[in-house]
C-alpha cells in the first residue's frame, strides 16, 4: 500500500465517518486500499463499496467478503451503486487528486519531474490526452485554462510560448514542455509554477472540477439521513466546490435562495474550517502538506 500511495489524514478521515458496523460506505477514491482497508476494519457484517478508473488500482484489492469493486469514474456514483442494488448508504469519502503512485510512474506524464510523453490521463482509456490539450487547443482556450485551472498569473504569456513552440514542431514530452515554457516562470518559484501548469492541464485532461461535483451531487442523493460525506482535497478549486457543497447543497459562490432569501442547508457541518495534517505527517508524507479535511453530515 505504502508504495502505491500513503493514505492521507487516515486515522481522521475514517473516524469522521463515524461507522456504523452494520452500514454501507463508500470509498470513491480506491487507489492503494489504504482508506478502505480502516473502513474495513471498523466494520461488522456492513459492507464497502469501492470505485476507482485506474486499471493500476487493481492490484490492490483486498481479499474480503465484504468489499465490492467497481472500476470506474465516480462522478457514476449514483447509477453504479443503484445498479448494484443499493439506495442508500451511511458514509461516503473521497481522498482527491493524484496518488503517489501517479508521480512515480514517469511513462504516466503526472510530472515535470521526469521525462515522459503528455498523457496525464487517469482512465488510460480516455481519449483526451495532455499532447492534444498543449498541441490543439485554441490560444484562448489554453488562457482559460490555466487561469481558471492553475490560477496563473501569466497564462497569456504561457498560451502564446507553447502557440509558437507548436507552430515548428509537435510537443510531445514534458520536456519540450518544460522547455518552451521556463523562461515564463518565476524567479525562484520554478517548481511551484510549473507545479500548477501541470495540475491545469490534469484537471482539464481528467475533468477533474466536473467529475468532482457529479460526484457530490450523487453523495447528496444516496447518502441517508445521518449519513457522512469526507472529503480529502488538495488545491483551492477543489476545497471551494467541497466547502460550497457542504454548506448549501451546491459547488457555486452563491446559495440558491427562494423568494425569502432561504437556501438549503442539507448538511450539519461537522469541520466548520478543514483540518489540516499534523507536523510529523507532514514530514513522513510531504503531500499532506497541502490537504484539507472536510466532514458534513445529511440532515
Amino acid at each position: 500500500m505504502s508504495a502505491y500511495h500513503i493514505p492521507v489524514l487516515l486515522k481522521e478521515s475514517v473516524e469522521g465517518l463515524n461507522i456504523n458496523p452494520k452500514g454501507i460506505y463508500v470509498d470513491v477514491t480506491f487507489g492503494g486500499g489504504g482508506h478502505s482497508t480502516e473502513i474495513l476494519k471498523a466494520l461488522g457484517k456492513g459492507k464497502l463499496y469501492a470505485f476507482d478508473q485506474d486499471e493500476d488500482a487493481l492490484r490492490n484489492l483486498p481479499d474480503d467478503k465484504r468489499f465490492f469493486f467497481i472500476q470506474g469514474n465516480f462522478r457514476f456514483l449514483k447509477n453504479y451503486l443503484k445498479y448494484e442494488g443499493v439506495s442508500q448508504v451511511d458514509g461516503i469519502l473521497a481522498d482527491l487528486g493524484v496518488s503517489s503512485h501517479h508521480f512515480n510512474v514517469p511513462e504516466r506524464g503526472f510530472t515535470y519531474r521526469s521525462e515522459a510523453g503528455l498523457d496525464m490521463r487517469m482512465n488510460r482509456h480516455g481519449s483526451l490526452t495532455a499532447e492534444t490539450i498543449i498541441n490543439e487547443y485554441e490560444t484562448p482556450k489554453l488562457i482559460r485554462l490555466f487561469r481558471d485551472y492553475g490560477e496563473l498569473r501569466e497564462a497569456s504569456r504561457l498560451a502564446a510560448s507553447i502557440e509558437k513552440t507548436r507552430a515548428s514542431q509537435r510537443i510531445v514530452s514534458t520536456s519540450q514542455l518544460i522547455g518552451c515554457i521556463e523562461k515564463i516562470a518565476p524567479h525562484q518559484a520554478e517548481n511551484q509554477f510549473f507545479s500548477k501548469v501541470f495540475q491545469a492541464i490534469r484537471i482539464e485532461v481528467n475533468r477533474e472540477l466536473e467529475n468532482l461535483e457529479d460526484m457530490l451531487k450523487g453523495s447528496l442523493e444516496m447518502l441517508r439521513p445521518g449519513g457522512r460525506l469526507v472529503v480529502i482535497s488538495y488545491h483551492s478549486l477543489e476545497d471551494r466546490m467541497v466547502k460550497n457543497f457542504m454548506r448549501w447543497g451546491n459547488t457555486s459562490e452563491q446559495p440558491a435562495t427562494d423568494i425569502y432569501g432561504h437556501g438549503p442547508e442539507p448538511f450539519e457541518l461537522i469541520t466548520r474550517k478543514p483540518v489540516t495534517a499534523s507536523e510529523d505527517e507532514v514530514q513522513n508524507n510531504p503531500r499532506a502538506r497541502s490537504a484539507h479535511l472536510r466532514i458534513a453530515e445529511k440532515k
